[in-house]
């Protein structure tokens, strides 16, 4: 018996060894065959090019470069068909962008993207990419790529102005609509720089050159800038919001270890260079310090002198009460504890009020006296992770605009559609927008369309239809008229069974204080640009179908985006951060569901979440590698 179980064993053995080495051998194998087969000796000769492709007109009020026709226009059939389309031109290579560009009817436009640089950036993991977890190149996937889908056009540049031509498409006879583009080729151009705003100059001194880029219609999605709430000293700090951030934050980190371990470093000096100060407890910030925490506690100490751990010091900084104050109060505490048992310092309640080359200076207001305390940290690393503010492009088109008041975004109507613009001509997404919820503009247009006595007051039926009509204009203002007779009772002062202009004018105003904008995050941003595009597809199909979507009367253009697609309604599928060797979800889920946190598993999930949310085989299976190196070698702690 025990003979014949040997030999099973055995016999199992052979087997699952065998089947490992075909396994191994016939993959091998696919993947050279693949290789050989997709290699090419490419000559291609005479390609046909519109004359100007090479040589533009010159037009617009600046009277630059027209860029009507691009290179690639009469280079097959398809191409030569899309060019006949609508123009539309997307500014921002980012979260929203992608997203529209990978839900957009591939033959129904001429798409042009303009951005600073060539690639997408998957900003969620760049915290990681400064300490080494993942590679920065497993972050980013080219635009072209994704543009070819849709044989779209890119342009590497940086838009600064627009010209709106008149209310009238150009089809219809309006002014032509142009983007003012400034591009500058070879090394001079900087485009992380220029994603931020920095002029960009040549080597010469010159500024960048500039074009016109016509569009039928513009989607505006160039994301946001750090804000910098008037705190001195900012250039002491770094941002995170570029792979040249990350990599110049993980090379600054290298140096000051290696600095930290010469002998004839003194003390005074080693402790500052070890001590990273993080400002802001929103997730960028916690995951900054997160990964920062986990490699002194696992590299460091493996590969430096333990005295590098004993001294180092990660300090969080945060304003409010709670880190993740945007998140449940569960998952808050959560991180908080979990911060306090890897000796990260969490200060809370505290404002910074200078940043300086080897300390940040903050102040604590006491509860019980009300005295402002100054505090100062030493710093020999110091991140600015302390909420957006608008970008040089988008703060251009708030000047050009009227009714555009905010402060940090460009104001939208719930189509996305940019308020002062000709209608459905310009789109805006991701942070560089924020949805209107000034009821109150709408009053006498929502009491004019419900008041069906016209004697200027709503009775409860006609105060249904106003509810309606609010809901379907502000789906964002929906919860605030769920039981209907309660709220019609409440701005009922008089008790007479009719809301007067007053009384709506009160209903409008305090709904709309209770409206919250959307979070600038990547969720909304991805749902923004699928939704654009579905939207974009419905209108293109029913343009193709014969039917004018530029019918106007003498007054005003018709409203098609209302006419043919609903408006834009944000789904919240729940929020995650990293949090050291440790993941906190925050779920739209009924407690105790909705909020989770935890260890290893958790970790786990979070990974598994944004390898699902690569926008490519490529990079997932990049990402899945630096996971695998890091699991077994521990982070690359090379400088570079």
């Amino acid at each position: 018996m025990a003979i014949l179980a040997s030999r099973t064993f055995a016999r199992v053995s052979i087997f699952t060894c065998g089947s490992i080495v075909f396994g191994v051998v016939a993959l091998t194998g696919l993947v050279l065959l693949h290789d050989a087969f997709t290699y090419k000796e490419c000559h291609v000769d005479n390609v046909p090019l519109n004359p100007l492709a090479l040589k533009p007109r010159l037009g617009g009020p600046k009277n630059l470069p027209v860029i009507t026709s691009t290179t690639s226009d009469e280079e097959d059939e398809t191409n030569k068909e899309l060019s006949k389309k609508e123009r539309l031109v997307i500014v921002g290579g980012g979260w929203a962008a992608v997203a529209l560009l990978s839900s957009l009817d591939p033959s129904k436009y001429n798409v042009t993207l303009i951005a600073p640089n060539n690639f997408y950036l998957f900003t969620p993991l760049l915290p990681s990419a400064t300490v080494g977890t993942v590679e920065p190149r497993s972050l980013v996937e080219p635009l072209r790529k994704l543009l070819a889908r849709v044989h779209g056009h890119y342009i590497q540049g940086c838009a600064v102005d627009v010209v709106m031509g008149d209310p009238l498409p150009v089809s219809a006879g309006g002014g032509e609509r142009l983007v003012e583009v400034e591009v500058i080729s070879g090394d001079d151009w900087d485009g992380d720089a220029a994603a931020l705003g920095t002029p960009v100059k040549s080597s010469r001194g010159e500024v960048g050159k500039r074009i016109y880029v016509p569009y039928d219609r513009l989607v505006v999605a160039v994301g946001s800038v750090t804000n910098t709430h008037g705190v001195p000293g900012l250039e002491n700090c770094f941002h995170l919001k570029t792979v040249q951030d990350a990599r110049k934050i993980r090379s600054h980190i290298m140096d000051n270890l290696e600095i930290a371990s010469m002998p004839t470093t003194s003390e005074a000096d080693r402790k500052r260079l070890l001590s990273f100060v993080v400002c802001g407890g929103g997730p960028t910030g916690v995951e900054t310090a997160a990964e920062i925490s986990d490699m002194v506690n696992e590299d460091v100490l493996d590969y430096f002198p333990k005295i590098l751990r004993a001294e180092a010091k990660v300090h969080l900084v945060q304003s409010r009460e709670h880190i993740l104050n945007t998140y449940s109060e569960k998952i808050s505490e959560y991180a908080e504890a979990k911060f306090a048992r890897d000796e990260v310092d969490v200060i809370t309640n505290a404002r910074v009020k200078r940043v300086e080359p080897d300390k940040v200076v903050y102040t604590v207001r006491d509860k019980s006296t009300g005295e402002t305390k100054e505090f100062e940290i030493p710093s020999g690393f110091t991140l600015w992770s302390t909420g957006i503010a608008m970008s040089p492009f988008t703060k251009r088109l708030t000047q050009l605009l009227p009714n555009q008041s905010h402060l940090k975004a460009l104001q939208i109507d719930s189509h996305l559609r940019v308020k002062g613009a000709p209608l459905g001509s310009m789109y805006a997404l991701g942070d560089a927008s924020t949805i209107d919820t000034r009821l109150i503009d709408y009053l006498y247009e929502f009491v004019d369309a419900c008041d069906q006595d016209h004697d200027g007051r709503l009775s409860y039926p006609e105060f249904e239809v106003l509810a309606e009509a609010i809901r379907h204009k502000f789906p964002i203002a929906s919860k605030h008229f769920v039981k209907m007779k309660d709220v019609f009772d409440t701005y009922d002062k008089d008790a007479d069974g009719k809301l007067d202009l007053n009384e709506i004018a009160s209903m409008l105003i305090e709904v709309g204080n209770k409206m919250t904008a959307l979070p600038a995050t990547a969720q909304v941003a991805s749902q923004q640009g699928k939704y654009l595009a579905k939207k974009l597809n419905k209108l293109a199909k029913v343009r193709d179908g014969g039917r004018d979507i530029h019918a106007h009367t003498s007054e005003e253009l018709q409203d098609v985006d209302d006419q043919y697609y609903k408006p834009f309604q944000y789904q919240n599928l729940g929020s995650l951060a990293y949090i050291g060797n440790a993941a906190a979800f925050d779920l739209p889920l009924p407690e105790p569901f909705g909020s989770f946190a935890g260890g290893l598993v958790a970790m786990y999930a979070w990974r598994s979440f944004y390898l699902s949310e690569q926008v490519s085989m490529r990079t997932r299976a990049l990402l899945l590698m630096d996971y695998i190196k890091r699991g077994i070698w521990g982070r690359d702690l090379s400088r570079f």
